[in-house]
C-alpha cells in the first residue's frame, strides 16, 4: 500500500534522528551502542510491543516521533545510521514506504516485519463489501474509485486494532526477539506471554461490550478499523478510503446520509493525528454527533490515555455510547 498523507510538514520528519522516543519509553538514549539488545521500531504499536516484550533487557526507540502521522515518515541519515548500528528492527511492512526501503537497504541481521507475523486481509474503504457496490459506481463514481483503485484494495496494515491479530504479532515478535537474544529468552517467554493474556483480555472486553448494540454500523473518518469491525461483527464505514486526507465524492457523501437514517447511525468519528473538517461537515450535514476513535498510530497529549491499553479501552467506550450498547 503506497498511502501517502499530507498533514506533518517533512520539515519534521528530516528533524528526528538518533534521540527520537516512543510515546511510552524516557530512555532517551539512541538505538545502537548500548549494553541492551537495541531495537529500532517505525512507530507507536511497534514501539510497545517491543518494549513490553524486551522489559528492562532493550533499549527501544521509534523512527516515527509522538504526535506525527506515520504514513508521512521520511528516513533522514541520522535514522539510517541508526538502523545499522540496532539489533533489531521491527516494522510494519505496507504501511510506511520510506521505512520498509530503508530496512531493506540496511545491514541489520534482525528484521522484523509484524505484517509476516499475522494475515493481512483486503478491506476496501469500508471494511465490508457494500450492497449495491456496483449501483454505486456509475459515472462519476465510477472515475473516482479507478483512480483510487490501488488504495481501495491494498493490504490493510492496521492489524494492532484487532486485540487477536495484534496478539499473534505479539508472539512473532517474542520469538524473534528470544532467537536474537538468546541469552534472555525466558524473560522474553514470560514477557510475551503475560502481553497475550492481557491482549487476550482486551478482546473479551470488546466482544462482551459490543454484544448487544442498537446498531452494528458506526462511521469513521478513514478505514483503519476494519479488523476490529470484523472481530466483533460490526460494519465500518468510512468517509475516505485507506487515505483520511482524500476528499469524499458527493455520491459517497449523499450514501452516507442515507444510511445514518437507515441504520441508526449516531456519530461520525474522527481522531486525532488527521485534520477533522471531513467528518464535522458531514456530521453537521447529516444531523449527527462527532467523536474520536483512535487508530492509535501514535500517543500524544490528546490521545484519551498514555498507552495502548488504555486507548483501546476508550475507543470500546466510544463504540458502546455511538452504537448503543444495551
Amino acid at each position: 500500500m503506497n498511502v501517502r498523507r499530507r498533514l506533518i510538514p517533512a520539515a519534521l520528519a528530516s528533524a528526528l534522528g538518533l534521540g527520537a522516543l516512543t510515546a511510552c519509553s524516557s530512555d532517551s538514549a539512541a538505538t545502537g551502542n548500548t549494553d541492551k539488545f537495541d531495537v529500532v521500531a517505525s512507530f507507536y504499536p511497534m514501539a510497545f510491543l517491543a518494549e513490553q516484550i524486551g522489559g528492562d533487557h532493550v533499549n527501544v526507540s521509534s523512527l516515527t516521533e509522538p504526535g506525527q502521522e506515520p504514513h508521512d515518515l521520511e528516513i533522514s541519515t541520522k535514522q539510517r545510521a541508526q538502523l545499522e548500528e540496532a539489533d533489531a528492527a521491527l516494522f510494519l511492512k505496507g504501511l510506511q514506504p520510506a521505512v520498509d526501503e530503508a530496512v531493506a537497504q540496511t545491514g541489520i541481521k534482525t528484521k522484523i516485519d509484524a505484517a509476516a507475523l499475522t494475515t493481512l486481509e483486503d478491506h476496501g474503504t469500508g471494511g465490508h463489501s457494500h450492497e449495491g457496490e456496483e449501483g454505486h459506481a456509475e459515472g462519476g463514481h465510477a472515475e473516482e474509485e479507478g483512480h483510487a483503485e490501488e488504495e481501495e484494495h491494498a493490504r490493510d496494515p492496521h492489524v494492532w486494532l484487532d486485540p487477536v491479530k495484534y496478539a499473534e504479532v505479539a508472539e512473532g515478535v517474542g520469538k524473534a526477539f528470544e532467537k536474537a537474544d538468546p541469552d534472555h529468552a525466558a524473560d522474553y517467554k514470560k514477557n510475551t506471554a503475560a502481553l497475550v493474556e492481557k491482549l487476550n483480555g482486551l478482546n473479551s472486553d470488546f466482544d462482551n461490550g459490543l454484544k448487544n448494540t442498537k446498531t452494528k454500523v458506526f462511521f469513521t473518518n478513514h478505514a483503519a478499523f476494519g479488523y476490529l469491525a470484523e472481530r466483533y461483527g460490526l460494519t465500518q464505514e468510512a468517509i475516505s478510503g485507506l487515505d483520511p486526507e482524500s476528499e469524499p465524492s458527493g455520491a459517497r457523501v449523499r450514501e452516507l446520509q442515507e444510511e445514518a437514517k437507515a441504520d441508526g447511525v449516531t456519530t461520525v468519528f474522527y481522531e486525532t493525528l488527521v485534520s477533522d473538517k471531513t467528518a464535522k461537515t458531514l456530521a453537521r450535514d447529516a444531523n449527527l454527533k462527532t467523536d474520536v476513535l483512535d487508530p492509535l498510530e501514535g500517543i500524544t497529549d490528546r490521545s484519551r490515555g498514555d498507552d495502548y491499553f488504555q486507548v483501546m479501552e476508550a475507543n470500546l467506550k466510544a463504540l458502546q455510547k455511538a452504537l448503543g450498547a444495551k
